[in-house]
């Protein structure tokens, strides 16, 4: 029987699934948009969703809506840009690299996460979580090497994007929470729709707004582009709600760790919707990420 401490789990599985579907989208749409403009349709078209999904909140909990507290903005703008540019790089990153291996950089975002919040709110690192750092860390340096031929920038160009992805994620993820903690006298179903349509204003304004001045013609070419980019907008909204619901229950670290399920997803896509096929080589990475990982949900 789940408590509603553990409700946490149920939802970081459901948001992995539909984040898998809607990167699979933007990846799709990075081709006629470029990186910026698949960047900015999660939150362009997801902001109308995620005001629904506030107004749901309101309605079934009975909270009032408050306003944001001092200590809300400072977290909520880190992670909301630090997500923008975490998407950014993810995208870019695909574009180098197969579907899979890239989630499997991006997976690395965990344990960035743990380390983050060692550095920065004083969590306990153990000597397993360590071990599991090591273990994970190792897997992502088998996965990006590519044995025979002579290494070069353009080799390693999709290893940093991807570790830099998950480095700005981890920030976003940890941030994300603690906004969500800021949130005043409200259920923790209110408080994460709340920061999650505070967040997607945020971000649509400020890529919105560089788009406007920097591609005008990426925007019109995004509205004309409605139908795919408005399927993109509501995986991206509901993934992250779920995010922020789990975010909502317990420490980013743990919520992380867990999304690690979204590997295994990725692989189906990449099998049989993108054809994208992995090396052994790959497979022994992936699965030293997982043990890396479990070793450190297990701590």
């Amino acid at each position: 029987m789940l408590t509603i401490a553990s409700l946490w789990i149920p939802f970081t599985i459901v948001a992995a699934f539909g984040q898998v579907a809607r990167n699979a989208m933007q990846r799709h749409l990075t081709g006629p948009l470029g990186t910026w403009g698949a960047t900015n349709i999660r939150f362009l078209f997801g902001l109308p969703f995620s005001v629904v999904f506030f107004a749901l909140a309101v309605l079934l909990t009975g909270d009032r809506v408050p306003w944001p507290a001092a200590a809300f903005w400072p977290w909520l703008v880190t992670g909301a840009l630090s997500q923008i540019v975490g998407t950014g790089f993810m995208l870019l990153a695909m574009n180098d690299r197969s579907f899979v291996v890239t989630t499997a950089y991006m997976k690395t975002e965990a344990i960035q996460t743990a380390i983050f919040g060692f550095i920065f709110l004083g969590d306990h690192l153990t000597t397993t979580k360590v071990i599991a750092i090591v273990i994970a860390t190792i897997g992502v340096v088998v996965t990006a090497l590519r044995p025979g031929g002579q290494k070069s920038f353009a080799d390693l160009r999709p290893t940093v994007l991807g570790l830099g992805a998950a480095a700005v994620f981890a920030i976003s993820a940890v941030s994300f929470r603690g906004a969500i903690i800021a949130v005043p006298s409200v259920s923790f179903v209110t408080a994460a729709s709340y920061t999650l349509m505070w967040s997607l204003l945020v971000q649509t304004l400020i890529l919105s707004v560089y788009l406007l001045l920097r591609a005008p013609d990426v925007l019109r070419s995004i509205l004309k582009l409605w139908r795919p980019s408005m399927f993109a907008g509501f995986m991206g909204a509901f993934s992250s709600q779920f995010w922020f619901l789990a975010f909502a229950l317990t420490a980013a670290a743990n919520v992380r760790t867990l999304a690690l399920i979204e590997v295994l997803f990725a692989q189906g896509v990449a099998y049989f919707s993108l054809k994208q096929p992995f090396s052994l080589r790959e497979v022994f990475g992936i699965v030293l990420i997982v043990i890396g990982v479990a070793l450190l949900i297990a701590a």
